[in-house]
């Protein structure tokens, strides 16, 4: 058993491959967190030091210990109001006004496998999965907390969650559920957090955790370009190779709040979770509501190591196991090629010089259905506009598929524009105030998801095109943050709960549709990566990973987005140059490299290409088709340093029994007279012997890792070079 209950001391010891969890219960029924990190043998309480420190209170019965305080020892699920000062796990508002939360251990259970939450996105689980479940109550507010702590081994990563039960007669309102606190009682951390913009998604930020507290989140509705939910604590000499790091990553794609709180003592509080603000959730007697599951990992191996383990937790369980090694063609997006100006025989155009290049999808973006021309009118009509197509949407799939090609198309299911006939026949189906404008962003609105008629009406409408074409992939689009965020069909007592109720309506869309057609893939999107995250990934295979295409840009916003997600997950194209976002122009060999570290496909018009254009993509298709396995399931590194203060960007890809390797360096800034690009490879097999394919340069996987490799130098600017790197069958002692 990984996860184990020791009567004696009453420790609980969570266990994954190379890592240790421990908590327990005092005598007082609080629950504390003792550890985490690298796996050791015994218990860790003794870890735990008690002293008065002034203005932190004691609970009534430790009022003679003055060294006993909530406020000072680390805990597992905060409370609030309770002498506690940091940052809180939960919140509940009783129906005497009461605020306060005092959580005390009532039991616990060890069981195989999960409990399936009910609507939401989860970390799957397989036949080495198990879970904790820790009951803490508080008689006095009603409330009882069940802590589900559920261990996967192989991938070093626990999942933790919270559901809250109303043990009272009365209603409770729940003001804030965090999916889990921790409290770190020692340490000097880093933090990592990943912030952005439209076209300038997760960039990392790393920084040192200050004495007082620290947050990041959205309030958008959405997780946002702007700040992901996902932060890092690491040692603050960790490295990408070296040092202990933490990852917190919710599995959630609404609003969401992520806290770091360094005490008077220096511990470090974590808290995650659905954002509190707006939030209030009526819970009746009887009732339970569930937070999201966030995925707690440890690597005592650096940032890459890290990576690594969330990288395979989110390939093995959390994308769905249907589009596990699949090789997905490569395709081309229309939107960049034709914006909202298109008829069918236009489409048909770029998806034959498309088929001649080797690309095996076309991609109808924006403006096939309604009156949409442009972005003024139509969102919410989801009706194929066969005057604009000069076709059935059918006609047009055929055609396509009889070139030997399969076909996507784009929605934006959770939008409306006020000129469409759906928002004139119901406009109370958009989210907004009474007795007030609405706020407009891209001259649309949002749709009230937390109902179940639009849900119904949704589900309808796509399944009606869906139903009669043949349609293998779906983008799926939200093009503005959520505002207004009232729904006409919730009393006002209950307006707290519309913002969680829409993600659970999205979710729950998303669920029927995949049910009823199995062999659909979703490619997930909102202005690029507005809803990058885990949540959405349990639906979608992929998302698109920025409206920025730019490839030098691109660099830094899929480094990023490395932290946490796989390369398999992030929608990557090669555009046109100058790019449509920035005018930058780079070489259609440097916008392949890099478009190929991840889904691979293009976005420019086929018919502006010269010859040589449309043989260098020849080229690059069946380069990515045969590496595309080594890309998608490979351990993937990276090789330069986050503000290394390198003139070039490297990484890399080695397969798991580590006999191939795929290294990939851009230059970013060409110098005159300048150093060798320089790199040290990773993950190799230090005693067997790589050949560089297409030379008689054989180098020992310790070599390569410890004595690195040096590139030319380049001319011209941002040279790219991607090497592949083959095992032979011979050791060391053999040469």
């Amino acid at each position: 058993m990984n996860i184990q209950f020791h009567e004696a001391s009453g420790v609980f010891s969570l266990n994954t491959a190379h890592t240790l969890y421990q908590m327990k219960a005092d005598s007082t029924g609080v629950l504390l967190h003792l550890y985490y990190g690298h796996r050791l043998e015994g218990e860790t309480e003794y870890r735990i030091r008690y002293t008065d420190r002034g203005f932190s209170g004691n609970p009534y019965e430790m009022r003679s210990n003055r060294g006993y305080s909530l406020d000072t020892l680390p805990q597992e699920y905060s409370g609030s109001g309770s002498g506690d000062y940091r940052p809180s796990a939960v919140q509940v508002l009783g129906e005497n006004g009461s605020r306060t939360v005092d959580l005390r251990y009532a039991g616990h259970r060890i069981f195989r496998g999960r409990e399936v939450p009910q609507g939401l996105p989860y970390v799957r689980g397989n036949e080495e999965t198990e879970t904790l479940e820790i009951t803490l109550q508080d008689p006095a507010a009603g409330l009882e907390v069940r802590l589900m702590y559920t261990v996967f081994p192989s991938c070093d990563v626990i999942v933790r969650s919270a559901h809250l039960t109303n043990i009272s007669e009365k209603t409770l309102t729940i003001l804030k559920a965090a999916s889990f606190s921790m409290d770190f009682p020692y340490g000097n951390f880093d933090v990592i957090h990943f912030h952005g913009r439209h076209c300038m998604e997760r960039i990392p930020e790393r920084i040192r955790t200050v004495r007082g507290q620290m947050s990041f989140g959205s309030r958008r509705g959405m997780s946002s370009h702007h700040s992901n939910p996902f932060v890092i604590l690491c040692d603050r000499h960790a490295t990408e190779t070296t040092g202990a790091c933490f990852g917190s990553m919710l599995v959630y794609s609404g609003s969401h709040l992520e806290e770091i709180d360094t005490d008077q003592a220096g511990s470090v509080r974590l808290v995650s979770g659905i954002h509190p603000d707006g939030f209030a959730w009526q819970l009746k007697s009887g009732e339970t509501f569930e937070t999201p599951d966030a995925v707690l990992s440890f690597s005592g191996d650096g940032l890459n190591g890290l990576s690594g383990q969330y990288h395979r937790l989110i390939r093995e369980q959390i994308m769905d196991p249907r589009y596990r090694g699949v090789k997905q063609p490569v395709l081309i997006n229309s939107w960049e090629a034709a914006y909202f100006d298109f008829d069918a025989e236009k489409i048909l155009r770029f998806a034959r010089a498309a088929r001649d290049m080797g690309i095996g999808m076309l991609v109808l973006d924006d403006g096939w259905f309604g009156a949409r021309n442009d972005d003024t009118a139509g969102l919410g009509d989801w009706v194929v506009n066969e005057a604009k197509l000069g076709c059935s949407m059918g006609e047009l799939s055929d055609r396509i598929h009889d070139l030997g090609m399969t076909f996507g198309l784009w929605f934006e299911p959770e939008m409306v524009n006020e000129d469409s006939d759906l928002f004139r026949k119901h406009p109370d189906w958009a989210l907004c105030d009474p007795d007030r404008r609405p706020v407009v962003a891209r001259n649309q609105l949002v749709l009230d998801m937390s109902r179940q008629d639009v849900v119904d009406y949704l589900y309808q409408a796509m399944c009606e095109v869906l139903d009669h074409a043949r349609i293998e992939y779906v983008k799926w689009d939200f093009n503005r943050s959520v505002a207004n965020c009232y729904s006409h069909a919730l009393p006002p007592e209950r307006q707290g709960e519309t913002a969680h109720r829409f993600m659970l309506g999205t979710y729950q869309l998303l669920s029927r549709l995949l049910e009823r057609y199995p062999g659909l893939l979703i490619e997930g999107c909102s202005g690029g990566g507005g809803r990058f995250d885990a949540g959405m990934l349990f639906y979608c295979p992929q998302i698109w990973c920025s409206d920025d295409t730019d490839a030098i840009e691109r660099l830094e916003i899929q480094r990023g987005t490395s932290y946490g997600y796989p390369v398999c997950a992030m929608g990557s194209h090669v555009s046109a140059a100058p790019n449509h976002q920035t005018g930058r122009v780079v070489s259609l060999h440097t916008r392949g490299i890099v478009a190929q570290s991840g889904t691979f496909g293009y976005e420019l018009n086929p018919e502006q290409l010269s010859e040589e254009e449309k043989k260098e993509i020849r080229q690059q298709v069946e380069m990515y088709y045969r590496y595309a396995g080594l890309i998608r399931e490979g351990t993937y590194y990276r090789l330069t340093e986050l503000d290394g203060g390198e003139d070039y960007c490297a990484w890399m890809f080695v397969s798991p029994e580590r006999k191939e390797a795929l290294v990939s360096l851009t230059v970013t800034h060409a110098r005159a007279n300048g150093p060798f690009p320089f790199i040290r490879l990773q993950g190799l097999e230090e005693h067997m012997w790589y050949r560089l394919e297409g030379t008689d340069l054989v180098c020992s996987g310790a070599a390569l890792m410890h004595a690195g490799y040096s590139f030319p130098l380049t001319f011209g600017e941002y040279a790219s070079h991607q090497l592949h790197w083959i095992a032979e069958d011979r050791r060391k002692e053999n040469v």
